[in-house]
């Protein structure tokens, strides 16, 4: 079964838009998801930590590039319609699957 995390920090909301898209796949694929609170700049660097919402897809960022900083900040995702606080839902999924 797939595992997914979602890392968040209380600064930024948009975490929640992404944990309501993940729930909702989580009916339709079935995956393990946990939440994990960052709260240091130290807990963001020890769990890749690359902004708020940061989803781990079996212990890996599916949306990462490689040089994105780590750090307590809102993140922000390229999506069809333009930067946003989370990615969409066809987005998640075709990194979950």
């Amino acid at each position: 079964m797939t595992d997914v995390t979602l890392l968040y920090f209380d600064g930024c909301p948009n975490w929640e838009v992404a944990d309501r898209r993940l729930k909702e796949l989580q009916v339709e694929l079935g995956f393990s998801l946990q939440h994990t609170k960052v709260e240091t700049a130290e807990e963001a660097e020890r769990t890749g930590f690359r902004g708020s919402p940061t989803m781990l897809v079996d212990g890996a960022d599916p949306f990462a590039n490689g040089d994105e900083p780590t750090g307590l900040a809102c993140r922000v995702y390229p999506t069809p319609d333009g930067p946003q606080g989370s990615p969409t839902l066809e987005q998640l999924r075709a990194a979950i699957v």
